[in-house]
């Protein structure tokens, strides 16, 4: 008798069981069931959401004969995204389902979604139903995560491309410059030389310079050469002899001019100015002279060798020699060429005064997108630029008109690195990011490493991007340290108070918990529109709203 009251209840305490963990039950036991989200807040990186989401059973939760549908779902502001379904099994089901334990079992498993505009405010929720013989039963729905990071999304985008210099020169040296012709073995100058052509030119010279306000010499100079024939020690000599009469007529020429004294030089034998008038006449194996200058470094060698080519030196003797027996007078003088405010006032009234490195250099201080492309195209039309293409072409990318371009870029003739990298980002302007890494690999310059680390940021590779952006300073540079959770480095590196560094610094500030200073620069950055707009959608600042 006692044997079967033990049965009994043996069978009564199998049936509650039974019961307590049937399908209804389940649902109202969810609450019981414990749900975690790695990470805790959803992160959008490279336009997807990736999370293992955790659940555990409890023991006597999961009916032994039921299945279990677990479906996450994304619900965000505009509609929601479900994931696959995930399907469980009581022990004692016969199917290929993962099977969950009555006695209690955690459970981990990935979702993934991509990225849709309306995701910030998202809540990640798993819904399930509980089938067991003929009946199912829906579960109380549970929370998950609520929002998705998209910090990165931040990133910059427009590009880096530096223009190519204009060689616009602030300041032109140039230089006027008469000479005077001494005789053979001698310093003397003749009153023939002090009236000739060149020096009459070189007076007329400083005249012009003394009126023409752009215009100032610097200072002059006096610079008596021998020829290279005859001894070296007897060269110098001479060559120091006609420096001083070189110095006394220079005095004489420019009486009145009010030209201060000045720097007097004696070379000695000009191999310079041989090599020079040598490769510019006709003689007959011009070419074994050089060749023998290139040889020989000792000037007694070299006069030796040369001299050896009897028809040649006979030619040198008549044709070059006498034109280096001379003392050199020469004004350095500086031209004050167009300010940026002159610059800009002759686009107006007369541009066509422009040569082609002044035409690119005022493209470069007006401010207004056609005045820009209208100097450009002018500097194209006018001298066939090729650096005027190019920058035309960066020009349109720093104002976000990739079409235009792209356009303006394949019409440029040069292909070099600067080249590869405006190349690469048309692509990240276009979204390209496989091509635009690729060009800026190409391209291998600061601007394109700069350029990379943007690919870098927009793939996820945010470890690479803050590599790449070490040291730097901007926006971008500043992103990267956030992304890798280097607060103190992001902050060192913004250096714009505009309203962009201004989101930034709040992002920052918010990471560290420093209310005061999340309320300070959200109000610099909400001058920005679209950056109010974001704040309130924005889980950074989820417990500072």
């Amino acid at each position: 008798m006692k044997k079967g009251i033990k049965l009994l209840a043996t069978a009564l305490l199998g049936a509650a069981a039974v019961a307590c963990s049937s399908p209804a039950k389940m649902a109202e036991m969810a609450e019981n069931v414990k749900v975690t989200c790695d990470p805790e807040v959803l992160e959008v990186v490279a336009g997807n959401i990736d999370a293992n989401v955790t659940v555990s059973y409890p023991a006597d939760y999961f009916h032994p004969k039921a299945i279990l549908e677990v479906t996450p779902v994304l619900v965000y502001d505009g509609g929601e995204a479900a994931f696959r379904a995930y399907m469980f099994q009581g022990e004692k089901v016969k199917d290929n389902y993962t099977v969950v334990s009555s006695k209690g079992q955690t459970v981990t498993r990935p979702v993934h979604f991509e990225y849709v505009e309306g995701m910030e405010n998202a809540v990640l929720e798993l819904r399930g139903v509980v089938s067991y013989k003929n009946k199912t039963v829906n579960l109380p729905v549970k929370k998950v995560a609520v929002g998705c990071n998209t910090t990165y999304m931040l990133a910059e985008t427009r590009g880096k491309v530096s223009l190519k210099a204009d060689n616009y020169q602030d300041v032109i040296p140039m230089t006027a410059e008469g000479q005077i012709l001494y005789s053979i073995n001698s310093s003397e100058v003749s009153n023939k030389e002090l009236k000739s052509q060149s020096i009459k030119d070189f007076q007329k010279a400083l005249d012009d310079i003394k009126e023409n306000e752009r215009m100032t010499i610097k200072n002059t100079e006096v610079i008596a050469y021998a020829s290279p024939d005859g001894g070296e020690k007897l060269n110098a000599k001479l060559s120091d002899n006609r420096s001083k009469t070189g110095e006394k007529a220079f005095n004489k020429v420019v009486k009145g001019k009010e030209i201060e004294n000045p720097d007097v030089k004696s070379v000695g034998q000009d191999w310079e100015g041989f090599q020079e008038l040598v490769a510019k006449s006709d003689i007959q194996d011009k070419d074994l002279i050089i060749r023998v200058l290139s040889m020989y470094s000792d000037p007694a060698v070299r006069e030796s060798e040369i001299k050896n080519i009897s028809e040649v030196y006979s030619s040198l003797k008549s044709s070059v020699l006498p034109a280096l027996r001379r003392a050199r007078f020469i004004a350095n003088v500086e031209y004050q060429n167009y300010t940026s405010e002159e610059l800009v006032k002759i686009v107006d009234e007369n541009v066509d005064v422009l040569d082609e490195p002044a035409l690119l250099h005022a493209a470069t201080l007006v401010k207004d997108l056609s005045a820009k492309v209208s100097l450009y195209r002018k500097a194209i039309d006018k001298f066939g630029s090729d650096v005027a293409r190019f920058n035309l072409g960066a020009t349109y990318l720093a104002a976000g008109k990739t079409a235009d371009a792209k356009k303006a870029l394949a019409s440029v003739k040069t292909a070099d690195a600067d080249l590869a990298n405006a190349l690469g980002v048309v692509a990240l302007q276009e979204g390209n990011l496989d091509e635009a890494a690729k060009q800026f690999a190409k391209a291998g310059t600061a601007d394109a490493n700069e350029n990379a680390a943007v690919v870098d940021i927009l793939t996820g590779k945010y470890a690479a991007a803050a590599q790449k952006l070490e040291g730097k300073t901007g926006f971008n540079a500043a992103l990267a340290q956030v992304l890798n959770g280097n607060l103190s480095k992001a902050e060192k590196a913004l250096t714009c108070s505009c309203p962009r560094s201004s989101y930034l610094k709040a992002v920052i500030a918010a990471r560290k918990g420093d209310a005061e200073g999340v309320a300070a620069n959200i109000k610099k950055a909400a001058k920005d529109n679209r950056l109010a707009a974001r704040y309130a959608n924005d889980i950074e600042f989820a417990e500072y709203r």
